[in-house]
């Protein structure tokens, strides 16, 4: 009778070890679609915008569009880095730039996985549109930027929306480093 016992408790342990090693195999599986799902969201809206601008660029007369006092969407063929800076006219001065972009969304991928928490957000905004950006790089030669804020004479830089989610996910890194570490 005792025998019988400990091989139901037995039994009864590992079914509870085993459905317990499921549901954390589940959360991980539910984590990292919803990871994969930032990222794809984030690819995937700047792929549409690129698309939907280089269309719509190449169909008007015109092609720089007013959207607010402040906002024209203005279709440019950027070579460098954010920003358009570091544009090279030498292919193998591009490629060498296009190397070191690669290595550093590999470490930003290496990042996404290594941090936890607002951390991984914000690194995996910073993959997203990298990715979106080094597409680009790959099938365009260029990236395409047409987002033109403005007032009066002062143009700022021309970005796209890979560059906003960038611009958002090193901000918010940025800020929980120097503000809310610091609590």
């Amino acid at each position: 009778r005792e025998q019988n016992v400990l091989s139901v408790g037995k039994l009864v342990n590992s079914l509870v070890k085993n459905i317990a090693h499921q549901s954390s195999a589940s959360r991980m599986i539910r984590r990292n679609f919803i990871y994969l799902s930032i990222i794809l969201i984030i690819f995937l809206a700047d792929r549409i915008s690129k698309i939907w601008m280089i269309s719509l660029s190449n169909s008007r007369d015109n092609p720089t569009i007013e959207l607010l006092p402040f906002i024209n969407l203005h279709l440019i063929w950027n070579k460098g880095i954010a920003f358009g800076l570091f544009s090279f006219s030498e292919s193998s001065n591009y490629n060498l730039l296009t190397i070191l972009i690669l290595f550093i969304i590999l470490v930003v991928f290496w990042m996404v996985i290594k941090t936890k928490g607002l951390e991984k957000y914000c690194f995996l905004m910073v993959f997203g549109g990298s990715i979106g950006n080094f597409y680009d790089r790959l099938f365009y030669s260029s990236v395409p930027d047409f987002i033109d804020i403005y007032y009066k004479n002062f143009h700022w830089f021309i970005f796209n929306v890979a560059d906003i989610f960038i611009t958002l996910g090193v901000i918010v890194l940025i800020l929980n480093e120097f503000v809310l570490k610091n609590k």
